[in-house]
């Protein structure tokens, strides 16, 4: 038996390929299709099923597509929610037979009522590894308040509490040699400490995981639990809804979302106020010239989950700015949690643009060392628009924190009438900040490049950390 992690930073979800004799099984594929059907055909080997450890809330998979193109059963675990597709419902402790190798399938409720994680055993009868899917994270355990957004009568309390009977019924007394598989590492919305590594030994997460402490009470494992969750983004509850009920087939979006627009064209689809104009390059190259009130969301960061944040209607109609030869990782990136509404892109990018000599703005950026002169000669406010929890570990003194998913719903906090500056950790979510305060009338800021990385180098004064009592 191979065993194949395979992992996309951008939504830091792990999805698996593996193997024995002639047959394949995929784990939590994401949505596009082909490097799964590369590897079958690499290998010479047919898909046999798709297991889907709980119904995603942060991506949307590709089991309805892989299965389609492979005739390979989609199975999940225990539940009374009907797939609008062709799908199997296992049974607890149910096993499933591939080449010369099994998986046992294991409910474990408490992310989601049909969370399953799946154990492999491989040709010799030796139990190898534990796909977890949400229920288990390297150094965390899934949030249980995602599926009360779907079914009513659930509570975050609830799953929490079926957690920890899942984790100390079928999880803890399973061996410490098996290797864990979870579906997320560090960065993902879906649980709150993750760690930046992917595997790691049962027996390790047992002695370092703080939901595993043997002596932690149930209602002491609740409390630490939902102690610090956010609001989970937006888009989850629609994207559980196109996991359970099916979606229109990324084929068919790549062939609207790949649509060149003429110049023309693009100008009149501009005035139309239903219409985003979302520019995908970096931060650098948009501050130095944009389509004036586009959105930047630059690919070279954890795009998705910000357009999933920032753009609040998954059903957005979207044209892209992007540079030539990524226009179709951006339409396959958008449509990983989505948002399939592409309809096309602006032909040669803002080159074309600036060289038919159209309208266009752009964003002052000055290094950290240049903010520190900046703020000895001038009072101006400024604004750090990194999440809470970064802000309260360290930040420049007198600095206001307004999180970049809550700017929209802070504007008045920002002045029009003297300048201000705008800083991040690095950059990109400044960029981001930048081109949304310019969209509502905003243009006396300048954004700090190198962000509060940079502004660490320099001797402006800075909070002192304070260690909260509960790290203790």
């Amino acid at each position: 038996m191979k065993i194949e992690q395979l992992y996309t930073k951008c939504l830091a979800e792990a999805a698996y390929y593996i193997t024995s004799g002639n047959e394949a099984i995929v784990v939590d594929p994401l949505r596009e299709t082909q490097p799964y059907l590369d590897r079958l055909e690499r290998d010479g080997i047919r898909l046999k099923y798709i297991f889907e450890t709980h119904f995603h809330a942060d991506f949307v998979s590709g089991h309805v597509d892989l299965a389609q193109k492979t005739g390979a059963t989609i199975v999940y675990g225990p539940t009374d929610m009907k797939p609008g597709f062709e799908a199997y419902i296992g049974h607890d402790n149910e096993v499933f037979h591939f080449g010369n190798a099994k998986v046992k399938l294991i409910h474990t409720p408490g992310h989601t009522l049909e969370s399953s994680c799946f154990l492999l055993i491989d040709e010799k009868g030796d139990e190898q590894g534990l796909l977890t899917g949400d229920t288990l994270f390297i150094g965390d355990v899934g949030r249980p308040d995602l599926a009360q957004h779907v079914i009513a009568d659930l509570t975050q309390d609830k799953l929490a509490r079926m957690l920890y009977r899942s984790l100390r019924d079928k999880i803890m007394p399973l061996s410490d040699d098996l290797i864990i598989y979870p579906n997320h590492g560090a960065g993902s919305a879906c649980g709150k400490n993750m760690s930046k590594e992917t595997t790691d030994l049962l027996g390790i997460q047992k002695r370092t995981n703080y939901a595993l402490n043997p002596n932690l009470s149930e209602d002491e494992f609740v409390e630490a639990l939902l102690d610090g969750l956010t609001t989970p983004p937006a888009y989850f509850p629609k994207n559980v809804a196109l996991n359970i009920n099916g979606y229109e087939s990324l084929d068919t979006i790549l062939e609207r979302g790949l649509q060149p627009i003429a110049i023309t064209e693009f100008e009149t689809l501009c005035e139309d106020p239903q219409i985003l104009i979302l520019d995908t390059r970096t931060p650098e190259e948009f501050s130095k010239g944009f389509i004036p009130n586009s959105l930047n969301i630059g690919l070279n960061g954890n795009f998705a989950p910000w357009v999933g944040e920032l753009i609040s209607d998954i059903n957005q109609s979207v044209v892209l700015i992007c540079n030539e030869g990524t226009e179709q990782e951006a339409v396959i990136r958008l449509s990983r949690i989505g948002y399939d509404n592409t309809i096309g892109f602006l032909e040669g990018g803002f080159n074309a643009w600036k060289a038919n000599q159209k309208e266009s703005n752009s964003i002052e950026r000055i290094d950290a060392s240049q903010l520190e002169d900046y703020l000895s000669k001038t009072s101006c406010p400024l604004f750090d628009i990194r999440k809470r929890n970064e802000h309260n570990a360290e930040h420049v003194l007198g600095a206001q924190n307004i999180p970049l998913n809550e700017l929209k719903h802070q504007l008045d906090a920002f002045p029009k009438d003297i300048p201000f500056v705008l800083h991040c950790a690095g950059g990109y979510r400044s960029m981001m900040a930048a081109s949304i305060l310019q969209q509502n009338g905003y243009y006396n800021f300048k954004d700090v490049r190198d962000g509060f990385e940079g502004i660490k180098k320099t001797t402006l004064p800075l909070s002192q950390y304070v260690c909260p009592t509960s790290l203790l």
